[in-house]
C-alpha cells in the first residue's frame, strides 16, 4: 500500500506529464498554423506572379541625347520589343495588344531583339500564321528590324515568320538608316553568342562607320563588352535577361542567366555607350514575373547641343 507522500509524488508527476503534453500540443498547433499560413502565402504569391505579374504591358520611355546624332534625326523614335517567348504567357490576344500599343507610339523604326517562340514550345501552322498576320500590322515610318535570340536557333520558326513580314533580319550585318537628310546612322545586328553565331567584325564591317552615330542590336547584353572594346557604339539595345523576370526591390534581379549576369538590369552607362536591356514580354524556364511586368522600350533620340 502506497504512502501519502508516494501518492502525492505520483500525482505531481502525472500533473507535470500532462503539462508537458499540453505544451507539446500547443507548440505543434502553433507550428501547423505558421506552416499552413506560409504555405497559403506562397500559393497566393505564385498565383499572383503567374496570373497577374505576367499580364499587362508597360511602355518604358527614354530620352537619348547625343551631340554625335545628326541634326536630321532629332526626335527620331525607336520602339524595341524583345523575348516574346510566344506560347508561354504570351498568346495571340497579348500579341494583338502589343501591336496596337506599338502603333500608338508612331515609331520611326521598330526593332526586335530575339527569342520569338520559346524553344520548349512547339508551334502549329496556325501559330505561325497568327504571328505573321500580327507582325504585318506593325507600322513604322522608316523600317522594321529583327535579330535572333538563343531560342531562335532550335527551329526555323524565326525565319519562317520574319521572312513573311516587312522586318529586315540583321544577322551579323548592318543597315544605313536615312531620315530627313543625307547623313545616315548605322544600325548593326549580331547573332547569339550562346549559339556560337556572334560575328562582331562582320556586323561592323561598314567601311565608313567611324563618324556615324551607331546603334547596335544584340540579344545577350554581356556581349556589349566584346563590341565596345573594338568599335564605337552610341546606343546598344539588348534582351535575354528579362531584367531577372523576378525582382526584389532594392536587390534587383533574382535569377541571372548566362551572358546576362553582368548586365541584367534595364540600363547602363558604359563609357560613351548607353546600354538598354529590355525586360521582355513572355517568360522563360518558369511562367512567373514579380516586380517586372511585360514591357517594351520607347526611345526618343535628341540632338544634344554642344
Amino acid at each position: 500500500m502506497m504512502s501519502r507522500s508516494e501518492k502525492s509524488k505520483e500525482l505531481e508527476e502525472q500533473i507535470e506529464k500532462e503539462k508537458r503534453q499540453e505544451i507539446t500540443h500547443r507548440r505543434i498547433g502553433i507550428f501547423l498554423k505558421i506552416f499552413f499560413s506560409l504555405l497559403a502565402i506562397c500559393i497566393l504569391l505564385l498565383l499572383y506572379m503567374h496570373f497577374i505579374g505576367t499580364k499587362g504591358l508597360i511602355v518604358k520611355e527614354y530620352k537619348i541625347e547625343s551631340d554625335q546624332l545628326p541634326e536630321s534625326f532629332h526626335g527620331f523614335k525607336i520602339v524595341q520589343f524583345s523575348d516574346l517567348h510566344y506560347l508561354t504567357t504570351m498568346q495571340k490576344k497579348e500579341v494583338d495588344h502589343l501591336v496596337h500599343k506599338i502603333n500608338e507610339l508612331k515609331p520611326d523604326i521598330v526593332v526586335f531583339t530575339g527569342d520569338l517562340i520559346d524553344s520548349q514550345k512547339e508551334a502549329s501552322e496556325n501559330d505561325i500564321k497568327d504571328l505573321i498576320n500580327s507582325f504585318n500590322k506593325i507600322e513604322a515610318n522608316v523600317g522594321l528590324y529583327a535579330i535572333k535570340g538563343n531560342h531562335d536557333y532550335e527551329n526555323d520558326y524565326f525565319t519562317r515568320v520574319f521572312q513573311e513580314t516587312k522586318f529586315k533580319i540583321l544577322n551579323n550585318t548592318y543597315d544605313l538608316i536615312y531620315y530627313k537628310g543625307n547623313i545616315p546612322i548605322l544600325l548593326t545586328g549580331v547573332g547569339s553568342i550562346l549559339e556560337n553565331d556572334c560575328d562582331i567584325d562582320l556586323a561592323f564591317s561598314y567601311s565608313g562607320m567611324d563618324h556615324l552615330y551607331t546603334i547596335s542590336l544584340l540579344h545577350e547584353p554581356d556581349v556589349i563588352d566584346n563590341i565596345k572594346n573594338k568599335y564605337q557604339v552610341n546606343l546598344a539595345l539588348a534582351g535575354h535577361s528579362h531584367n531577372g523576370q523576378i525582382r526584389i526591390p532594392g536587390m534587383g534581379a533574382v535569377m541571372k542567366v548566362e551572358e546576362g549576369k553582368k548586365y541584367p538590369n534595364e540600363k547602363y552607362q558604359l563609357g560613351n555607350t548607353e546600354l538598354y536591356v529590355s525586360g521582355g514580354l513572355g517568360t522563360s524556364m518558369y511562367e512567373f514575373r514579380w516586380f517586372d511586368r511585360p514591357s517594351i522600350n520607347f526611345f526618343r533620340l535628341v540632338k544634344e547641343t554642344e
